[in-house]
């Protein structure tokens, strides 16, 4: 049990299941990731774009909604995703889209070599972290995120609603921040150009705790 009292996960094939049911809460909470991701590109448009997502699952998110766009081929990027079977169906799916600009790395997404050339990026995803890590490294994140990003970027990500909700204190954490009172909270803040400060010390700490989990 993590200190966030979320049990630690190590079968992301097993949680990718919960997406079978169209109502649960992770179907729930991938409609509203990507109803930001798509108005994210549609503010973005025409420019070239460049997105990291983080412990990236097979990458639904994001590779839905592109299957839908026809300027898809304007969006560059990185899937990072140390489980092998998850980064196997994104890489497929990135196949049959013909998704040239997009690269799936297997890989942990706690080394901080697995983001070189991925960053920094104009779109960040850290979906499904939050929850898996003990939440006094969750306002770290908040902060250290912003190395991830291009000036003016955008973070995604996302946070449960269980007791203890840490939302409150996630709001606090940032006065940009805007929330969406759902099954997941989504972080949207402007963010500063990549750094190192902080960064290595972060990557330990999601390593440590085993997570790599999916969007």
């Amino acid at each position: 049990m993590t200190s966030s009292g979320v049990p630690p996960t190590s079968d992301w094939e097993e949680w990718h299941r919960g997406y079978d049911d169209p109502g649960s809460v992770l179907s729930e909470r991938l409609l509203v990731v990507q109803r930001h991701i798509r108005a994210w590109l549609d503010a973005t448009a025409p420019r070239s774009v460049r997105v990291m997502s983080s412990c990236a699952g097979d990458g639904r998110d994001l590779l839905d909604v592109l299957a839908e766009r026809a300027d898809a081929h304007r969006v560059t990027a990185t899937l990072l995703e140390a489980d092998v079977r998850n980064a196997d169906r994104a890489r497929q799916r990135v196949g049959d889209l013909g998704l040239e600009g997009v690269e799936v790395r297997c890989t942990d997404a706690g080394i901080s070599d697995a983001y070189a050339g991925a960053v920094p990026a104009d779109l960040v995803l850290l979906c499904g972290i939050f929850g898996n890590v003990p939440d006094e490294d969750v306002r770290r994140t908040i902060s250290a995120a912003r190395q991830f990003c291009d000036a003016g970027a955008r973070v995604i990500w996302t946070r449960h609603r269980r007791y203890p909700d840490l939302t409150p204190k996630i709001h606090a954490c940032s006065t940009s921040t805007v929330l969406r009172r759902w099954t997941s909270s989504l972080l949207h803040t402007p963010c500063t150009r990549w750094g190192s400060t902080g960064l290595s010390a972060l990557l330990s700490r999601w390593r440590r705790a085993g997570v790599c989990s999916p969007s």
